[in-house]
């Protein structure tokens, strides 16, 4: 976006979000899907759907005002201090996922029906249901990969859970990075 605003070209988010999946992707060759350019360059809390014809719909969910401060309140985001490269993670995933592994497909596909069960919590106000969904998700992403935790950061996710926080998980692939928690 901000080598199109310095050509004083005014683009579209989704143009900008298929650029940069185009780079990361079939340039860069990463294993990766396109929902972090997609919600870097849309924001807000936003449903994607990924059409099989490589088509993006972008839905804003409608959210209240006092469900988005709550959530401003309550989510809570924490260095792991462990840092890694998504590649390394997805690499595992997308090869079974490509040998249509049917553990994976599945674990892949009740994620989804996860997404939609939190778009629906919190389009309700429902926040404490989508503190529960996030770790019911942290407990299914695990199972993708024995690399997508560490016994840190396990130990952290328990203390988490100890000290009142409904729900949370890793941030992004796995493996490192950031650990989020819903905590009223």
């Amino acid at each position: 976006k901000a080598l199109y605003a310095y050509k004083k070209d005014i683009v579209h988010p989704h143009q900008i979000a298929e650029v940069a999946s185009d780079i990361e992707i079939n340039k860069l060759r990463e294993p990766v899907g396109k929902q972090d350019q997609y919600i870097a360059a849309h924001g807000g809390v936003t449903c994607f759907t990924f059409e099989s014809d490589g088509s993006v719909r972008v839905d804003p969910l409608q959210v209240s005002q006092e469900t988005m401060y709550d959530l401003e309140d309550n989510l809570l985001l924490f260095f792991t201090g462990f840092s890694r490269r998504a590649s390394s993670i997805l690499a595992e995933q997308h090869a079974r996922s490509r040998e249509n592994d049917r553990s994976m497909i599945d674990n892949l596909h009740y994620v989804k029906e996860l997404g939609l069960r939190s778009k629906l919590a919190l389009e309700r106000g429902k926040l404490g249901e989508f503190g529960e969904i996030l770790q019911e998700h942290w407990n299914h992403k695990k199972k993708r990969s024995n690399s997508m935790s560490n016994p840190q950061i396990d130990e952290w996710y328990n203390l988490g859970l100890k000290n009142g926080a409904l729900g949370g998980k890793l941030i992004g692939a796995g493996g490192g990075g950031f650990l989020m928690f819903y905590a009223e």
